[in-house]
């Protein structure tokens, strides 16, 4: 019997799949194939790993896998799901990620990232997932060879993730797209989609606080303040190369003794700290105060350093966490990127371009799966069974296609104890009279 646990793995399709039914379909009313089931198609496709669009395709032959799992009714071919999901807005799929989000909260699993002051932490970067020199729709980045003058079309995203310096698994929240926007001639930029993902950030998430944590490239004077103006926390990566004059006052604050510096020893391991509060971060902008954090990992073989700039006001108490906080950035390329990029996703695998929002729609798509994976590595007791059982993500996304051909389940639920506690096959032979 299929479990009903909130956060069991059947019952996050079905909330996916109500997600799916409410998105604007702006086609004629008798279309033949129905818009929620060519979404589900394409998550569908995300979830099992498949490495194409070719690939999923084949399972229409023996489909009852995908209508017992995934509660599609009619399986659209490739052509249809391309032209289909060309035209759909993928803004229309943001509430499934809210969605999925409130039933973490519901079931208490998000207590779990609870960071400093109550708040949750992001980390936020940009990636890009398709590039080519012929391929291109009127959303594509283009970047221009100065020497042969050979166009290269792109498309990025900037991606965040709730993560914990104690939890491996992340929670990614919708990505904004960095792509030409309508009626544009210049390309778009990571710093207007971070503006619009904050803003969009606030509008789902009206009540919660976040701290940001960014790389060096963040911290400048509009992008505080854009923080500031959704009182959110912040813990942002600077380098001297890139802000001479914080790091002048900091020198200067030093010699003069304002500084505090102290070191914390664990292990094998020396910690070093020295921070100010109450700083400038630039000379154009001498009213904008920020915290300053400069960090020193010793141990044996090597010594790492980092700085940061916060909103947070540092002390010897909360140091620690504020430094845990802002190295745990990372997790946004090595747990997120680098996982749907190296783990079984295919991230940079063109599924379809299209000429509107397919490139868009199906890496939103990939994310969402991702994000239900996540949950599923968090919170789900037989989902990491099987993980265990055997012993990396790409050999469970290998058995899992390999039942999910070979055998009918009623539920993922069922396949994932297939895995994780062993199966037997029923095979009727049968002898000439």
């Amino acid at each position: 019997m299929t479990t009903t646990k909130p956060l069991s793995v059947d019952s996050l399709f079905a909330l996916v799949r109500a997600g799916f039914e409410q998105v604007s379909d702006k086609r004629a009313e008798n279309a033949s194939q129905s818009l929620s089931d060519t979404l589900m198609s394409g998550f569908a496709m995300f979830s099992l790993k498949d490495p194409s669009l070719l690939a999923f395709d084949q399972r229409r032959a023996t489909d009852s896998n995908l209508r017992n799992i995934y509660g599609i009714v009619h399986i659209p071919s490739d052509t249809q799901m391309r032209t289909i999901l060309d035209d759909v807005d993928p803004t229309g799929i943001r509430p499934i990620f809210r969605d999925i989000h409130r039933q973490l909260e519901r079931s208490q699993e998000l207590r779990q990232f609870v960071f400093l002051g109550g708040s949750y932490l992001v980390s936020l970067d940009g990636t890009g997932y398709f590039a080519s020199t012929r391929i291109h729709c009127s959303s594509c980045l283009q970047k221009v060879n100065k020497k042969t003058g050979e166009v290269t079309y792109t498309h990025q995203m900037l991606g965040g993730v709730i993560i914990h310096p104690n939890r491996r698994a992340v929670l990614p929240l919708m990505p904004e797209p960095i792509t030409r926007q309508d009626g544009e001639t210049k390309n778009d930029c990571e710093r207007n989609a971070a503006k619009r993902f904050l803003a969009r950030l606030k509008e789902d998430y009206p009540d919660v606080v976040f701290t940001i944590t960014e790389d060096a490239l963040s911290p400048n004077a509009p992008h505080i303040e854009e923080l500031n103006k959704y009182d959110y926390h912040y813990i942002l990566g600077v380098k001297p190369g890139d802000h001479e004059f914080l790091f002048a006052q900091v020198a200067a604050a030093r010699q003069e003794g304002r500084t505090t510096e102290f070191e914390q020893r664990e292990g094998g391991v020396l910690h070093r700290f020295s921070f100010i509060n109450q700083v400038s971060l630039n000379q154009s902008n001498p009213d904008l105060l920020v915290n300053f954090i400069e960090y020193w990992e010793i141990n044996r073989d090597k010594t790492q350093h980092f700085c940061w700039v916060t909103d947070f006001t540092v002390t010897r108490l909360n140091i620690f966490t504020i430094m845990r906080g802002g190295r745990a950035r990372w997790k946004v390329e090595n747990e997120t990127f680098n996982t749907l990029k190296n783990q079984g996703y295919h991230f940079e695998h063109n599924f379809g371009h299209g000429q509107n929002h397919l490139s868009v729609v199906f890496a939103t798509l990939m994310m969402l799966a991702f994000l239900v994976d996540q949950v599923q590595q968090l919170a789900g007791a037989l989902f990491q069974a099987a993980w265990n059982k055997k012993g990396s993500k790409r050999s469970l996304w290998e058995e899992m296609r390999n039942l999910f051909h070979t055998f009918e389940f009623a539920s993922m639920t069922l396949l994932f104890q297939a895995i994780a506690y062993g199966y037997k096959a029923q095979i009727t032979i049968l002898t000439p009279p």
